[in-house]
Formats: structure tokens, C-alpha cells, sequence
């Protein structure tokens, strides 16, 4: 047993967010934790990892464990620069390292020589340590940081860089980059694949599948999990619940328990309904008020069975086309996309051209500030066209989502930033449809300032089902979404009898909705049949044939 959670509860002054939990964790087992946003997963990893105390219970872990976590927040020395920062990782051995060349200065004085016991202890420390350095792997550090730095997609950025200037996402690569040449033999991490770019994502699910050490991840990426993992807790009201296989297991076991769990609930509220209606019928009959109160005191005693969970995938969600376009819907032609670069317009991506007809789900994608983003803000006329031609469909409905949420009005509450937009739809239908996408009658009054990124997000999406368009733009509809939520919207987009154009950094959601896949880059665009796991054999057929080409 490498690690085991005996009954840990934790409170937030009155908000009990972990009571009871228990787990066990194996050496060598893949093993990811789920739930809504705000379950307590990262406050669990936390406490895994010493970060925040727990109110009550035990935990034991193995002796010599060495962890590895990455956090949400990167935790790494700004002022530092990339190759600085990952070098000290190995810091012990470059200690080791600077002891080796002080002894080969002393091996190298000539009036060592003349004191032959002397010499041999020098010798002696420095075969010791010389072992010690090449066991350790000292010869293969600047090609451990490399190998790792380049997985990461850091092939192009030079090393002198200093992780003050990098982006969010380029730290949180790098601060996985770190915990990776650690090599701990317990590796937590919080969110791993934020900010990942497909090829990076492949890289890191490779990296990890060989990784002979525990793994314990937070994940709201669901293609991820389901190539790595083979354990899942999740946690759910306060308590966390261990289920065998991947989440695509999971989900199917998750349902089955449920529907159990409702049936027994059900059972047990009509023998209740039938024991209480007895109470009632008899408890002031002279004849019959003894059996009555023993009646009351069977119920008193009775452990009730908790309501289940609503199936969150039977949620009223829909998207809509109110009416369908012509069968031609969208002609690019041309197209460049260019940025401002010194003061200079600089193309990033040349020579755009592709075409969209009715019923296409198209999964745009590329890497990580190719333009993508930009492509669709050009397509819906929130950006200028610099060049070439863009031509929509006669009977063309456009939907926008944008993952900024730049429309949303922080002032308003949600439901008046809905109807606001909407004044000619009914309250009701607007209740409803917030109702759809998880906003109860208390949520709609808050205003959108002190909602979450998830929240902002559902509120957005609500907007875009009330335009009841033939055509959806969609920018990572998934960012911030937990993985119910997400489960939800890709049965609601699933069912939509129009077109779809979207960019999601979600694999599964790409998987389950793409019909086609186009592949962005700074040469223009190029498509390819099915959805992204045809993308992917594709690429690697088309790899092969090259391979096989070049070397014939």
C-alpha cells in the first residue's frame, strides 16, 4: 500500500466540503479523482499532499515516498530563467558534479602524487562519487531537460528565457516539465492539460503510460483520462466512491448505481408513505394506538436511503435550429490572417480555403496561437478581413460563443443578462432554459460579476440555444466546465440539426461531435474525414507513407 486515507473530513467554517473520505492506493496504479466543480477534489489533493490540514481522520503513507505535485498555480521561480529552473531539479548531483572537478584539481597537483595514502583517499572519494553521479544518471541531465523541455512544446523557445515573461500556459507547462525530471515515484497533478495543444497532450498521455511510478490526477479532460487511468474516485456529496477502469467505465457504472439507488429510494418512500398513513389511521384508536406507536418508532429507526442525484444527462438542454439553411452554408477563399507584429501587419496564417455545407460538425484545429481563434472572430465579422473572401449561404443563422465571454454585462443579474437580449421570449421559457443549464430559481438573481468561469460559460450558452440558429461559431465551449457539465452540452450540440464550426482543446468532445476534422496551420488549412481518432490514424498513415517514401 503506497497510500491509504482513513475517514478525513474537512470544514470551511460551516461548509463541511470532505466528511468520512477514504481511500487506498496501490504502487503503480493510474488513479483519477472526479467530480462537480467545487466537490473538494483539489482540496483532497491538498491534503494528499500536506498543503492544508485536515479536521479529522488518517493518513498513511508508505515510508521513503518520494511526491511530485503539480499545482494549479505553478509554484515556479519567476526571476529564473527555463534551463535555470529546470537545472535545479538536479541540484544534489551538480553539487556531486562540482565535487568531481574540485577532486580532479587535486588529483592533478603534482605534490598529491608524492603522498601515495594521501592520493589513494583522494582517489578512493572520487571513484565513490564518480559512480554515484553516473548510477544517478549525471551524464544524461542536459538531455533529460531537453527530451522533457521539447515534449512540452518548448523545442522553439530558448532556454535564456526568463519564466517571468512566459504566458500562463507556457507555465503551467513548464511547471510539468519540472515535476516530470523529478521522476517521484507518487506524481499528483491538479489539471495537467490545461493550456496542452494536441501534440503536447499526445506527448504527455506516452510520457505518463510508461511512467513507472503512481499517478494520481484532477482532470476535466475526459479522452485524457480514459487513456490513462484504471482507478476513479469520485467525490460526491462530501464522500468520495472508488470504481475499477476508465471514465468511459465509470460513466456506465455511475448510471447503473444510480438507477439502483433510485429505485431502492423509491421503494423504500412508498413502504415509509404506507407505514406513516398506518400511524396516522391508528395512533388515537384505543384498539390499535400500541401497534401504531411501535409502527413510529420502526420508522424512527429506519436508516433512510439518500435521494439520488438527478441524471444530469436527461437535462432539457437543446439546441435548435428555428430554421434550416440552404444546403451551401460558408465559402472561404484566400483568406490571410495577420497580426500586428512592431508595428507591422505579419501574416500568421497564408492562402485560407475550405468550404462548409449543411450538417458538417467541423472540429477546427492547430496549434496553440496559430489563429484559430482568430479565424472564427474573422468569419463572424468581429475582426477585420485582411484579404480573400468569405461568403455565407442564403437562409444562414449565425450563433457565436465566444470563450471570453467579452458580451457578458458583470452588472447585471443573469437572468436579466438573458432576457435582456431576449425581450420578446417569455419569462417562462427564459426560467427554463437557465433551468436547463443547471441555474436554479435562487441562481438566476446573481449577478454575473461574482459568477465563476463555469457559470459565465453556461450563461453564454444559454444565449446562444435562445438564438435558435442554423450555423454555430463556437470558441472552447468547454473551458471551465466540469465533467457532468460537459457531458450534458455535447448530447445537447449532439442533437442540433444544424452546422457546426468549433475549436475545443477537448479531444472527447471533438471525438464525439466532429464529422470532419481541419487542421490549421501558418500554409493554410487541410481536412480530413470522421472525427479525431480518424484524424489521428490518418496522420500516422500519412507519417508511415512518408517514412516508407524517403527511405526507398
Amino acid at each position: 500500500m503506497l497510500l491509504q486515507l482513513n475517514d478525513i473530513t474537512k470544514t470551511f467554517t460551516n461548509d463541511t466540503v470532505l466528511s468520512g473520505v477514504s481511500m487506498k492506493i496501490e504502487e503503480g496504479e493510474r488513479v483519477a479523482i472526479v467530480g462537480v466543480n467545487g466537490a473538494g477534489k483539489s482540496t483532497l489533493l491538498k491534503i494528499i499532499a500536506k498543503d492544508l490540514e485536515f479536521d479529522s481522520g488518517e493518513i498513511h503513507m508508505k515510508k521513503g515516498t518520494k511526491m511530485g505535485y503539480l499545482r494549479q498555480n505553478s509554484g515556479l521561480r519567476i526571476e529564473e530563467t527555463i534551463w535555470s529552473e529546470m537545472k535545479s531539479v538536479f541540484e544534489p548531483l551538480l553539487k556531486i558534479e562540482q565535487q568531481l572537478r574540485e577532486l580532479e584539481e587535486q588529483m592533478g597537483d603534482v605534490s598529491l602524487m608524492e603522498d601515495a595514502e594521501q592520493y589513494e583517499q583522494v582517489m578512493a572519494r572520487y571513484a565513490e562519487k564518480s559512480e554515484y553521479f553516473v548510477q544517478e544518471g549525471g551524464y544524461e541531465i542536459d538531455t533529460k531537460i531537453r527530451g522533457i523541455l521539447q515534449g512540452m512544446g518548448f523545442e522553439d523557445m530558448s532556454t535564456n528565457t526568463v519564466i517571468k515573461d512566459l504566458s500562463g500556459g507556457q507555465k503551467t507547462r513548464l511547471a510539468l516539465a519540472k515535476i516530470l525530471l523529478q521522476e517521484p515515484n507518487l506524481l499528483m497533478l491538479d489539471e495537467p492539460t490545461n493550456h496542452l495543444d494536441f501534440k503536447t497532450l499526445a506527448w504527455l498521455e506516452t510520457y505518463l503510460k510508461s511512467y513507472t511510478g503512481t499517478i494520481v490526477v484532477v482532470s476535466h479532460d475526459r479522452y485524457f483520462l480514459d487513456s490513462l487511468v484504471t482507478i476513479i474516485y469520485d467525490v460526491e456529496r462530501t464522500t468520495a466512491t472508488r470504481y475499477v477502469g476508465n471514465y468511459s467505465s465509470f460513466v456506465e457504472q455511475k448510471e447503473t448505481n444510480r438507477e439502483l439507488q433510485t429505485k431502492k429510494y423509491e421503494m423504500q418512500q412508498e413502504q415509509l408513505k404506507q407505514m406513516e398513513d398506518y400511524v396516522v389511521r391508528n395512533i388515537a384508536s384505543a384498539s390499535s394506538s400500541k401497534s401504531a406507536k411501535n409502527k413510529r418508532k420502526q420508522i424512527e429507526r429506519m436508516e433512510l436511503i439518500d435521494e439520488p442525484l438527478k441524471d444530469l444527462k436527461r437535462s432539457r438542454m437543446v439546441f435548435s435550429a428555428k430554421k434550416p439553411s440552404h444546403r451551401h452554408v460558408l465559402t472561404v477563399k484566400q483568406v490571410d490572417l495577420l497580426v500586428m507584429k512592431d508595428g507591422i501587419k505579419v501574416p500568421i496564417v497564408e492562402n485560407i480555403n475550405f468550404e462548409l455545407e449543411r450538417g458538417d460538425r467541423i472540429g477546427l484545429i492547430g496549434d496553440n496561437g496559430v489563429g484559430k481563434s482568430t479565424l472564427l472572430k474573422t468569419l463572424v465579422n468581429r475582426r477585420a478581413l485582411e484579404n480573400g473572401m468569405i461568403t455565407w449561404g442564403e437562409g444562414v443563422t449565425i450563433g457565436y460563443y465566444d470563450q471570453e465571454q467579452l458580451t457578458l454585462h458583470p452588472e447585471k443579474t443573469i437572468f436579466n443578462e438573458v432576457w435582456d437580449d431576449f425581450p420578446t421570449v417569455e419569462e417562462a421559457k427564459i426560467r427554463a432554459v437557465l433551468g436547463s443549464f443547471l441555474f436554479l430559481e435562487d441562481d438566476i438573481h446573481k449577478e454575473v460579476s461574482a459568477l465563476s468561469g463555469g457559470e459565465k460559460a453556461r450563461v453564454a450558452l444559454a444565449k446562444l440555444m435562445l438564438l435558435e440558429a442554423n450555423m454555430m461559431v463556437i470558441d472552447e465551449p468547454t473551458n471551465h466546465l466540469d465533467l457532468f457539465s460537459k457531458d450534458i452540452l455535447e448530447t445537447a450540440f449532439d442533437a442540433f440539426d444544424g452546422t457546426l464550426l468549433f475549436i475545443s482543446h477537448d479531444r472527447y468532445f471533438v471525438n464525439k461531435l466532429a464529422n470532419k476534422i481541419y487542421d490549421l496551420t501558418a500554409e493554410g488549412i487541410k481536412g480530413y474525414y470522421g472525427n479525431y481518432d480518424d484524424y489521428v490514424d490518418k496522420k500516422a498513415e500519412n507519417q508511415q507513407l512518408a517514412l516508407q517514401s524517403s527511405t526507398s
